[in-house]
C-alpha cells in the first residue's frame, strides 16, 4: 500500500481530517514544494518492561496513561518502613490483644 502524500497548505487547511486518518492507522507524508519533509503516523507503542503489567501497557498504548522510566532500587533504601517489622498475623494479634 502506498503512503498518502499531502502538501503543507492542504494539511493546514484540513488538519482535523488528516489527524483522523492517522488515528485510524494511516501514514501520511507531508511535502513542501514537492519534497517530503515529515511523516505523520500513529504513535509507537510504549516500550514494555518485563515487570509491566499487560493492563498498564494496554492503557499506555491507548494514551490513557504515560509510563515513566524505571526507578533505581537505591531510591527506596533510605525510606523508613511504614510498618514495624513482623508478620501481618503477629501485628493483627497484637492490635486485637489476642495470642498469636
Amino acid at each position: 500500500m502506498e503512503m498518502k502524500t499531502v502538501g503543507i497548505r492542504e494539511l493546514k487547511n484540513n488538519l482535523s481530517a488528516y489527524v483522523r486518518q492517522v488515528r485510524d492507522g494511516e501514514e501520511i507524508q507531508v511535502t513542501d514544494r514537492g519534497e517530503v519533509v515529515a511523516e505523520l503516523r500513529p504513535p509507537t507503542p510504549p516500550r514494555a518492561r518485563p515487570s509491566m503489567h499487560p493492563g498498564v501497557a494496554a492503557l499506555a498504548q491507548r494514551g490513557i496513561l504515560t509510563v515513566g522510566e524505571a526507578n533505581s532500587p537505591a531510591l527506596y533504601e533510605s525510606l523508613s518502613p511504614l510498618m514495624p517489622p513482623g508478620s501481618a498475623v503477629e501485628l493483627l494479634s497484637e492490635e486485637r490483644k489476642e495470642p498469636a
